[in-house]
């Protein structure tokens, strides 16, 4: 039994007594921490009820009588937290609750729609000017009768506390004091008359914002930087920005004119940020990271009027159309960003309106580069947290936006996908969570499709949402890992498994059909290959297009328009086995080929490499030219001179090319072992200047020609569909006036 307990000991101490040792000490600390916060809240609780004690001396016994039990259960924190509520007699205690049960509450209820994070979304008018209104009715009454009850401790809260009688309106309030500075030191006395008079206007109708009222806001806040004209300004944009949205709520101002509500934008967009840098300055540092006194006075002062002012900018982009008003309400949110970090809630609602306008396929470029510009600025200074939640929506917004892909859309989808990549090298450690997640997700979803099939399992592979989802991590990795240093990347342990989901996919059914999806999953392989220096096997995914019968018997004869492969996935039924998709499919192999072996064309082992795709297409060319077969003549026999052509130029540049490496490695002094030599093989030479490298470049301005002519192509087909369209609308309307005569 001794032997048995030493052995499990030992056997404990080695596993488990390290992590529980360490839980232990854990839980000492914890458990300290809140002994000291204990003892600290009981400390407190009792030299505040000994200085109430101690102040209410000077006034007599009766009073003291009445108050001192009350005091005695509370701490100073307390007693500002009931809302500066004085302990009286029973019978007015009661009647000031029988008037309004929850005149104490009054502050408490807006704090309840602060969620953990600091973040309240659903900020109203009545949150910002009139939600403490009654307590504040209800307190004056308590302060009335005080007043008349015991004169001599009303005159001595005069004299020594006046903040107690002078109760304003929450943290609102608060704003009107920290603006006390802003005007004259004799002034103060009117100004809060003044104060009065306004929180007596903004119980009754709504105020009609005028220019002259705009002008004396914009004077105040570009002069003085005032709080107080930030936060009427903060009210007006609210009732601005929801000026058609609820009819039900009231707010202090009113809009009627269209020239008061274009300058009371442009004020709030523009000087509102330049106020709160005054008053809360942001002090960024060399790597990007921003630092605000979040716990200070003013920043809990000023939270209300900041979600207030961020949710009215979310819902006004959530309704503008016109291009140049949104990118200019986008490029005000730039300096807001850091004010907003606490608020892990209003960002997530911030983001999700930014990743709309940035994925609409339909806005403007300007106006999607901008709410790009702010998506980084946000990714740069927040957490890790709210990167990891930014990325991810990111993403769903590009998959979403990539959904309907045509000529038309195709451009601002590829815009989508290369602003996208930048973002996940920001912080390379989350980029390669999320990188993980989703392309195993896609690795999930092209497994299922295999080893589960039914008719329709394919669909969830062959579509454009999963092929742009495939080039966007293609561009993902090939923009942050660098050949040289590849290895090093966070990101490099991605490509590996990419490559096997892209070639998975493109080989999921291999029909003519859906040679168009090939050639573009190629394309992102071809990128990758290029960008990382790492060999991808494509020849054979590309030879197995020569062996299809599209491209080994005779064509029909056709009079259709030519395909363009980068924009669709799957050909139309009546283009299989016509000349016209015969000529594009050999158009898009001799360049892909080219593309393929271009990528190599200097290394040390190109002959090798290019020797049996040549003779695989050398069998194809011979296949495909022989004109009969026992003296008679071959019906099915391919005799398309122009693809044939094209394919034997192709197989003459690669052994030419072969030829030309051949040469330049009888010299060398080392041998296929030494690394560093085969690396650096031909480092100096210029792709260009190699013979395959010269018929590359050839193909690739032939293919920047044929683009520009399918470009123009459609333009002066989206003028006659625009001129069609104006012609139906002047027709529609010549009828209406005949009809009205």
């Amino acid at each position: 039994m001794a032997g048995q307990s030493k052995k499990a000991t030992k056997k404990f101490e080695k596993k488990h007594l390290k992590d529980t040792l360490e839980k232990r000490k854990d839980f000492a600390k914890i458990k300290q921490r809140h002994q000291v916060k204990t003892k600290k809240k009981a400390r407190n609780a009792k030299d505040n009820a000994k200085a109430s004690d101690d102040e209410a001396e000077p006034l007599g016994q009766e009073v003291e009588k009445k108050t001192q039990d009350k005091f005695n259960e509370m701490s100073v924190d307390q007693f500002f937290e009931g809302g500066f509520e004085l302990p009286e007699s029973k019978k007015l205690k009661s009647t000031a609750n029988s008037k309004n049960p929850a005149s104490s509450t009054g502050k408490r209820k807006r704090d309840a729609n602060v969620d953990d994070s600091g973040s309240s979304i659903g900020l109203s008018e009545e949150d910002l000017d009139s939600d403490t209104g009654n307590g504040r009715e209800n307190h004056q009454e308590d302060l009335d009768a005080l007043a008349a009850k015991d004169p001599e401790f009303y005159k001595y809260l005069q004299e020594n506390d006046a903040e107690l009688l002078d109760f304003g309106a929450g943290d609102l309030a608060e704003i009107d004091k920290l603006s006390e500075d802003e005007k004259p030191q004799k002034k103060r006395k009117k100004d809060k008359e003044d104060d009065e008079d306004e929180e007596v206007e903004d119980t009754n109708d709504q105020i009609e914002v005028t220019i002259a009222m705009v002008a004396k806001w914009k004077s105040a806040m570009t002069e003085q930087h005032s709080l107080r004209a930030m936060r009427q300004v903060v009210l007006a944009f609210r009732a601005a920005a929801y000026v058609n949205a609820d009819e039900g709520k009231n707010h202090k101002y009113s809009i009627s004119s269209s020239d008061v509500y274009h300058q009371l934008l442009v004020l709030a967009l523009e000087h509102t940020p330049s106020v709160l840098q005054h008053h809360l300055p942001v002090k960024e540092s060399a790597t990007g990271k921003v630092r605000i006194a979040t716990e200070s006075k003013k920043f809990r002062t000023l939270t209300p009027l900041l979600q207030s002012h961020s949710a009215a900018i979310i819902h006004l982009l959530e309704n503008l159309s016109d291009a140049s008003t949104i990118k200019k309400t986008l490029n005000s949110l730039l300096p807001l960003l850091p004010y907003l970090l606490s608020f892990k809630k209003l960002l997530r609602l911030l983001v999700k309106s930014l990743v709309e306008i940035w994925s609409d396929t339909s806005t403007a470029d300007p106006t999607r580069i901008t709410a790009f510009l702010v998506i980084r600025r946000l990714t740069v200074i927040s957490d890790a947290s709210i990167r990891t939640a930014l990325l991810k929506t990111v993403y769903q917004g590009l998959v979403k936006g990539s959904r309907i892909t045509n000529p038309h859309t195709l451009p601002a989808i590829n815009l989508m996908k290369n602003s996208a990549a930048e973002l996940w090298g920001i912080d390379r450690e989350i980029g390669y969570t999320t990188g993980f997640v989703y392309i195993r997700q896609l690795a999930v979803h092209l497994r299922t499709s295999i080893t589960q099939p039914t008719k329709d399992s394919y669909k969830q592979i062959y579509n454009w949402q999963y092929v742009h989802s495939l080039d966007f991590w293609s561009r993902v990795i090939s923009t942050h890992c660098n050949p040289k240093a590849s290895s090093d990347s966070t990101l490099h342990p991605l490509l590996y498994p990419l490559v096997q989901i892209t070639l998975g996919a493109l080989r999921l059914i291999p029909t003519a059909t859906y040679h168009p999806l090939r050639f573009q999953l190629t394309r992102s392989l071809l990128r990758l290959s290029r960008a990382t220096a790492t060999f991808v096997p494509l020849a054979p995914s590309l030879l197995e297009v020569f062996q299809s019968v599209e491209m080994t018997k005779l064509p029909k004869p056709s009079t259709l328009r030519p395909l363009d492969f980068s924009s669709i996935l799957r050909v139309p039924k009546p283009y299989l086995r016509t000349r016209t998709y015969q000529d594009g499919l050999g158009e898009q192999l001799v360049e892909l080929m080219a593309e393929f072996f271009g990528i190599w064309t200097k290394h040390i082992a190109f002959p090798e490499l290019m020797l049996p795709p040549v003779v695989h297409l050398k069998r194809w060319l011979k296949t495909v030219s022989s004109s009969s077969t026992n003296g008679a003549k071959t019906k099915g026999n391919n005799k398309n001179s122009r693809l044939t052509s094209s394919v034997t130029l192709l197989v003459q540049k690669l052994e030419s090319n072969a030829r030309w490496i051949e040469e330049r490695r009888r010299n060398v002094e080392f041998g296929p072992s030494n690394r560093e030599g085969v690396e650096g093989f031909l480092r100096d030479t210029l792709v260009e200047d190699t013979p395959l490298g010269s018929f590359l470049e050839g193909l690739r301005r032939k293919s920047e020609e044929r683009e520009k002519m399918l470009e123009r192509a459609r333009e002066a087909e989206r003028e006659r569909m625009t001129d069609g369209k104006e012609a139906e609308t002047e027709m529609d309307g010549t009828e209406n006036e005949e009809d009205d005569e």
